[in-house]
């Protein structure tokens, strides 16, 4: 049997780790501060990696299985009047059979209207949920400050945190890049709990027995943050959460609404060009793209 080897260069002095599995890690030794040093990219597996994985044979075998099964019902779209759910089929993400998808348009007050998905699969039990936008991106980028005076009021607000979002906490030096968690639409609290669990599980190497020589003698600043993080869910800290959103689609709950939250403090910023980049704006074409260019 023949193992798929994950590809490994080191050119210049630059080591380049590429995992179509996905499942390799290096480990930041400045964690939970972001590593100027080290740049994790994500892409789409080409047909010949997953003809080596035996991703596509698994496509096959599902989607041959859910013609045979659903053939009578495929491609049906079911939306419930009262409750304006729109349920489809879609394809599990774990294990490549049908799954189901309801999706659900929601008003946020005060804000704008989001899209709501919860998938599941009945066959292995994996069940998701993702947010999106409903809208487009805003003309400026927002950056959005909560500066936390009562954890039971604080915790409990609403939040928004699109897939374009980063979220720090200067307090604790901690900054969660773009991308991170996706689209979450929960409580601050909610949002915590995830932040927590995300960073144990991308630095398995700063607890138990993989714990390094190097954050055992700096006492642990991974678990100090994780400490940190939970003294903030047990009300015994109060910090500035700081929500930063290249395409303005987050969104912070104002307790005090329509009146002014005195502890919540939105700015509008211009896109840089790399955010622009980032966001695919700059290769957008909105004006005379049915003209010829040649």
């Amino acid at each position: 049997k023949q193992w798929y080897q994950r590809r490994v260069a080191i050119t210049a002095g630059t080591f380049i780790l590429e995992d179509p599995t996905g499942n390799s890690f290096i480990e930041n030794p400045n964690a939970p501060k972001p590593d100027p040093h080290l740049k994790m990219e994500h892409y789409i597996r080409s047909k010949d990696d997953e003809d080596v994985l035996g991703i596509t044979e698994m496509k096959e075998n599902a989607q041959e299985e859910n013609e045979e099964e659903n053939e009578e019902e495929k491609s049906q779209v079911v939306q419930n009047e009262e409750s304006e759910v729109i349920t489809f089929e879609a394809m599990c993400n774990a294990c490549g059979k049908e799954a189901v998808c309801n999706m659900k348009e929601v008003q946020i007050p005060f804000f704008k209207k989001i899209l709501l998905m919860a998938n599941v699969c009945d066959h292995c039990g994996y069940r998701d949920s993702e947010v999106k936008s409903a809208g487009g991106i805003s003309e400026k980028g927002q950056r959005i400050t909560l500066k936390m005076t009562d954890s039971d009021m604080d915790l409990d607000r609403d939040i928004l945190k699109s897939e374009t979002a980063t979220v720090n906490i200067p307090e604790l030096e901690v900054e969660l890049t773009c991308g991170s968690l996706g689209g979450r639409f929960t409580t601050i609290e909610g949002l915590l709990h995830q932040i927590k669990d995300q960073l144990e599980s991308i630095n398995p190497f700063s607890f138990g027995d993989s714990k390094t020589p190097s954050d055992k003698q700096s006492g642990g600043a991974m678990s100090s943050v994780i400490q940190g993080i939970q003294d903030i869910i047990d009300h015994k800290i109060l910090v500035e959460l700081i929500v930063k959103d290249p395409a303005g689609n987050s969104y912070i709950q104002n307790v005090y609404a329509p009146d002014e939250d005195p502890n919540l403090t939105v700015e509008e910023f211009e896109r840089t060009a790399e955010d622009n980049d980032d966001l695919g704006i700059s290769d957008m074409k909105t004006e005379g793209y049915e003209e010829d260019t040649s």
